[in-house]
């Protein structure tokens, strides 16, 4: 049986896009981090160009994305999270639990000053 859903490259742009903007990284940055001119880069965001798979895997651990949700915009399992006692934890996921006790605890300030650390630092490790 073929599966011939066609792929949405405007769709996979706008994520790409959404994504790259919540690093706050410019088309410039993102490029640099993944050996691609920032034009292309425009081009992927626009849909008017369809990637390599190489190109794609690249993008995605960049961004930290799955290929998936790039691809097809699926997002994690809703039902994974629960709210426990004004707490949010991940069924089966012992160290994301560990980290989010842990983002519990922390004042307003010092989740702001995570989330700025995290998204200045994710994009250059993969």
């Amino acid at each position: 049986m073929e599966n011939n859903t066609p792929i949405d490259n405007k769709s996979i742009g706008l994520r790409i896009r959404n994504e790259r903007e919540k690093f706050k990284l410019s088309r410039e940055e993102l490029a640099e981090l993944i050996n691609l001119s920032d034009y292309y880069i425009g081009q992927l965001e626009r849909g008017e160009r369809q990637m390599s798979l190489t190109t794609m895997v690249n993008i995605s651990k960049h961004l930290h994305i799955s290929l998936d949700y790039l691809i097809f915009g699926d997002k994690i399992n809703e039902s994974a999270v629960i709210l426990e006692n004004n707490g949010f934890y991940l069924k089966e996921n012992l160290e994301i639990n560990e980290l989010l006790s842990l983002l519990n605890k922390c004042s307003d300030k010092e989740l702001e000053l995570f989330q700025k650390l995290l998204t200045t630092v994710l994009p250059y490790i993969t």
